[in-house]
C-alpha cells in the first residue's frame, strides 16, 4: 500500500483501463476468431451437404440407368422368347395333339383286333374237364 500511495490516483485508474481495454480487445479478437471458426465450419458442413446431395443424385441416375438397361434387355428376351408363342393358337395345337394320340390308338385298336378277339374266344372255349389236386381233396374232405 505504500507504494500505490506513492502513484497517483489517475496514473493507476489509466492503468487498469488500460489493462482493461486490452483484456477486452482481446477478448473481442477471440470472439471474431471463433465467429471466424463457426462461419468457416458451418460452410464446410454446407459444402459437404451438397457433396453428399450431388453424389446420391448421381447414385440414383446411374441406378435408374442400369435399370432402363435390364428392363429393355429382358423385354428383348421376353418378346423373343414369347413372340412365337403369341402368333400360335393354342386351342389348334391341343387340336392336333388329341388328333395324333387317337390316330395312334386307332393304330394300335386296327392291329391288335384280330389277336385280342382270337385270344378271347381261345380262353373262353378252353375248359379243362379234370380236377385238380387241390379241388379233390376239397371234396374228399367235404368241405365243398
Amino acid at each position: 500500500q505504500a507504494v500505490l500511495s506513492q502513484v497517483p490516483l489517475a496514473h493507476i485508474h489509466c492503468h487498469c483501463c488500460w489493462k482493461l481495454e486490452m483484456a477486452a480487445a482481446k477478448s473481442q479478437e477471440l470472439i471474431q476468431q471463433l465467429l471466424q471458426a463457426e462461419k468457416q465450419a458451418e460452410e464446410i458442413i454446407s459444402n459437404a451437404k451438397k457433396n453428399r446431395i450431388s453424389k446420391l443424385r448421381q447414385a440414383k441416375e446411374k441406378a435408374e440407368e442400369e435399370l432402363k438397361e435390364f428392363r429393355e434387355k429382358e423385354e428383348a428376351r421376353f418378346q423373343k422368347e414369347m413372340g412365337g408363342k403369341a402368333t400360335a393358337d393354342p386351342a389348334e395345337a391341343l387340336k392336333a395333339s388329341t388328333k395324333s394320340e387317337v390316330d395312334a390308338v386307332m393304330k394300335d385298336y386296327t392291329a391288335n383286333k384280330a389277336r385280342t378277339v382270337q385270344y378271347v374266344v381261345s380262353k373262353v372255349l378252353e375248359v379243362s374237364v379234370g380236377l385238380t389236386d387241390t379241388q379233390k381233396q376239397a371234396l374228399s374232405a367235404g368241405v365243398v
